[in-house]
């Protein structure tokens, strides 16, 4: 049993963090660090001091900002939690919750994690991260070629035209190679590999759609069934009713945002290739089961 909470409140910058005993539960120890590898250090040298065990820490999901500090946690084999900031939301407002500091914030978290014991993380297995780099990196050289591709269509002087053409070839150039280390990779690794194969016997599912649904889709077999899934995608249901008044159904949202990005893409995909899908979307649309559905023109 954890007699030890963390709660960490994580910026681009720095992070607070806030400690509290279960035996001492109004009295909570704050402490600002600098998001680095010396603020890790500091914050381990902090604990050791105050001769912290069986800690459990957690944090919001904030994109990158707090990956280091995860892994670093984990690697000193250290419990660590990583939770969707909308459970942390409505825990406040449990809590009716008023103050918004960033001190205030870890301590939240740090009751959070007292009353709830979410669940462990742990980092994604290096292949993995190494796809969402190379993912990650291709996406912004499609944005860079987009950008200068709309300079090239306004633009009238020659030397800049010469200045825009070079970025273009370098760029798409950069775009060719990035492509290729991730065909590689994927071809190269099992577990990818084996995943790329079930994935292109859907219809409509292209390499695009693919490289993106291997590095940010998440561990399939993490969850038990598709409605886990989808919960944890955001993509489940939200319904709006109370007595008479009925409101409409929509999407949670209260789930990974990579996630849902990349899956709607396939969503239209689907609509225009796979059959069963356009068997479904009238039925789908007929009930009004989502306002913001993929499939829907409006």
């Amino acid at each position: 049993m954890y007699k030890n909470f963390l709660g960490i409140d994580i910026g681009k910058d720095k992070f607070d963090v806030a400690l509290l005993h279960i035996d001492k539960p109004n009295k909570v120890k704050t402490k600002v660090f600098t998001n680095n590898t010396k603020g890790f250090e500091k914050l381990s040298l902090w604990l050791k001091n105050k001769n912290i065990e069986f800690l459990h820490t957690c944090m919001e999901s904030t994109g990158s900002y707090g990956t280091d500090l995860a892994e670093y946690l984990f690697n000193k084999n250290i419990k660590v939690s990583v939770v969707n900031p909308a459970r942390i939301k409505s825990f406040g407002k449990v809590e009716l919750s008023r103050n918004k500091t960033d001190q205030a914030d870890a301590a939240l978290i740090a009751r959070f994690a007292h009353k709830i014991g979410p669940k462990d993380w742990k980092p994604a297995p290096a292949h993995v991260k190494e796809l969402q780099a190379l993912v990650g990196r291709l996406e912004d050289l499609y944005k860079i070629e987009r950008q200068e591709k709309n300079r090239l269509q306004v633009t009238k002087d020659s030397s800049a035209i010469d200045s825009i053409t070079a970025i273009l070839d370098v760029t798409r150039e950069q775009i060719k190679e990035i492509k290729s280390k991730i065909k590689d990779l994927i071809d190269n690794n099992p577990d990818f590999k084996n995943k790329k194969d079930l994935l292109e016997t859907i219809p409509g599912v292209a390499e695009a759609i693919i490289m993106n649904i291997l590095a940010y889709a998440g561990n399939i077999e993490d969850f038990n069934n598709a409605k886990q899934y989808a919960a944890f995608a955001g993509l489940n249901p939200k319904q709006h009713q109370s007595g008479n008044m009925k409101g409409r159904t929509v999407l949670s949202k209260t789930g990974n945002p990579a996630i849902r990005k990349v899956l709607y893409l396939p969503a239209i995909t689907a609509k225009k290739w796979n059959p069963i899908i356009k068997v479904f979307i009238p039925i789908l649309l007929s009930n009004r089961l989502y306002s913001t559905c993929p499939f829907s023109t409006t």
